[in-house]
């Protein structure tokens, strides 16, 4: 029985700390950048958009398909750290367990 109340102590430990995990996502501020910084933006660490920034340069009418071509490069780029930033708390959580395939936060 000892082993059982030691399984629950442990889950609930670990439930404790995964939502001390989404808590500190939501709280985390990832930028990324595109275009040597001409583009960049920052996202929460569950990847809503916090700030866009574009350099004035690029508000000239003749550059809106390269602006819009560094603004899909930015979000990929902040995405990809996002993603990272989010594996890398969710490997100290599970102490390098690996989850399960369609496992996400």
């Amino acid at each position: 029985m000892k082993d059982l109340k030691d399984m629950l102590q442990q889950a609930q430990q670990m439930q404790q700390s995964m939502s001390d995990m989404h808590a500190a996502l939501e709280n985390a501020e990832i930028a990324g950048s595109a275009g040597a910084g001409m583009v960049q933006m920052v996202m929460d660490g569950k990847g809503s958009l916090k700030r866009l920034t574009i350099d004035p340069a690029l508000f000239d009418g003749e550059e809106k398909d390269v602006l819009e071509d560094l603004i899909v490069a930015a979000h990929a780029d902040t995405k990809a750290r996002v993603e990272a930033h989010a594996a890398e708390k969710m490997k100290k959580v599970t102490g390098g367990l690996q989850m399960p395939p369609g496992f996400s936060l």
